[in-house]
């Protein structure tokens, strides 16, 4: 099982959040507070991190920005707010997953072992390679990307985003394989996952939906990597 910290500001959710996770066998740490979650995380790195937006110290989505700053580990959202804006603004921020309590200790408990499954069949498939699309440079092994040889700053979801569609430069990819096979969600109705990432990332590379240049858009089939005219 893992390791989880669990980020959790009301001490009776906590006491049954800890429970319920640590009877199916994880070993769990609580704190209620960011600055004691960002301390946390420093000295011992966790499996993963169950954050709640509503800390005392600190808004989560600031929390999870400082989280991100230090550590890749996967981190779920515990939030009583399901509006599109906040799941936008996680999204945006680098969360894996996110969760509209009140939810239960089995379905909190099979998100933790999908995000980690998730995370450790990525690992394990990607293999060393270095993948050169025009002045598009993504190095699989170092987990790093350059446009014209300058550096890119991306999430972790950006980079596997880009990183599997310039292993298919010139291919068509569907929305449905891009869920499966870099979110490993085959769900309905995770399109908007797909166009947040899609749209920071086209930042990144310097364009946009309407003048594309590397990423282009098939309507109503997916997405294709190619090289600039």
């Amino acid at each position: 099982m893992a390791t989880v910290l669990l980020v959790e500001d009301d001490h009776v959710v906590r006491g049954a959040m800890l429970r319920s996770l640590a009877d199916r066998g994880h070993a769990v740490h609580a704190v209620g507070t960011a600055l004691d979650a960002l301390r946390r995380v420093a000295a011992e790195t966790p499996d993963l991190v169950v954050l709640d937006l509503g800390l005392p110290d600190l808004d989560g989505a600031d929390a999870l920005r400082m989280l991100r700053g230090i550590t890749d580990v996967p981190i779920i959202i515990a939030t009583a707010r399901d509006d599109e804006q906040t799941v936008v603004r996680l999204l945006r921020a680098g969360a894996d997953d996110y969760m509209v309590k009140p939810f239960t200790g089995a379905h909190l408990d099979a998100r933790i072992t999908t995000v980690l499954r998730r995370v450790g069949r990525a690992s394990r498939t990607a293999q060393p390679a270095v993948h050169e699309v025009g002045g598009l440079r993504v190095d699989v092994g170092e987990r790093s990307a350059a446009l014209d040889g300058e550096p890119l700053s991306l999430t972790r979801k950006e980079f596997d985003l880009l990183a599997y569609l310039a292993a298919r430069p010139g291919r068509v990819v569907s929305r449905r394989e891009l869920l499966e096979e870099v979110w490993r969600q085959p769900s309905v109705g995770e399109d908007q996952t797909i166009d947040v990432h899609l749209y920071w990332l086209r930042r990144k590379l310097g364009e946009s939906a309407a003048k594309p240049r590397y990423l282009r858009t098939v309507r109503g089939v997916g997405f294709r990597l190619v090289a600039p005219d």
